[in-house]
């Protein structure tokens, strides 16, 4: 792929995502349904953890408690076992009373939207840290999950080895105008055509600009 060639890409991927289901964070946090703090819990239950169940998860824990003060009158117990199958379910229980009462002792329960600040709660990386502060407060920012970091190396966009070098790679590189859509779009694709093994490259609208760096096989 051309540097270039991300203006075409980004107009074409939009058209192509309405028929795609949406990335649940991004489209949550794009349709005000869920605020900051929703945001953040739901992206902690999203790790290794599909869409699908995360979708189902999320409310469930949201019906339970929904702000850190509401979250902290429950025990990790209970928290793992609402939030029971999804991936790691105790750590990320303890983890979410964790982050409760540090919002509640330093942020007067505010979730902050510094992705400096955001990194020093407990259990959020810089994926996390990111998704929060784009969908939760439409700031800019770079989200890097697997999907995003195996499609801007296959497109030949990038050339990176981690999903924290591509988020520092995206953001030398990657017009600022699209860094709060490039996550959303492209898990979307990710989980609905460009797969990590044998892709749909017979259904991509973008093939023509793509490099297929590292495909073996495509359907």
């Amino acid at each position: 792929m051309q540097d270039n060639d991300i203006h075409q890409v980004i107009t074409i991927l939009r058209e192509a995502a309405k028929d795609w289901p949406p990335a649940l964070v991004d489209d949550k946090g794009g349709k005000d349904e869920w605020d900051p703090y929703q945001i953040l819990i739901a992206t902690i239950l999203s790790l290794r953890t599909k869409d699908t169940l995360t979708a189902v998860v999320a409310p469930r824990l949201f019906e339970l408690a929904d702000t850190p003060q509401a979250m902290i009158q429950h025990s990790a117990e209970k928290i793992a076992e609402v939030i029971y199958p999804v991936g790691f379910y105790r750590n990320k229980a303890k983890s979410i009373l964790d982050i409760s009462h540090k919002l509640i002792d330093e942020y007067d329960g505010r979730v902050p939207d510094d992705l400096d600040e955001l990194l020093t709660l407990p259990g959020v990386g810089r994926k996390t840290a990111n998704l929060v502060v784009t969908a939760g407060y439409q700031k800019p920012g770079i989200c890097v999950d697997i999907h995003v970091h195996r499609i801007s190396n296959r497109w030949g966009y990038i050339e990176t080895k981690t999903p924290e070098k591509t988020e520092f790679a995206l953001r030398e590189k990657l017009p600022p105008e699209y860094w709060l859509e490039y996550n959303g779009l492209l898990v979307s694709m990710g989980q609905n055509l460009c797969t990590p093994t044998s892709p749909w490259c017979s259904k991509c609208p973008i093939i023509d600009f793509c490099d297929r760096v590292g495909v073996t096989r495509s359907r």
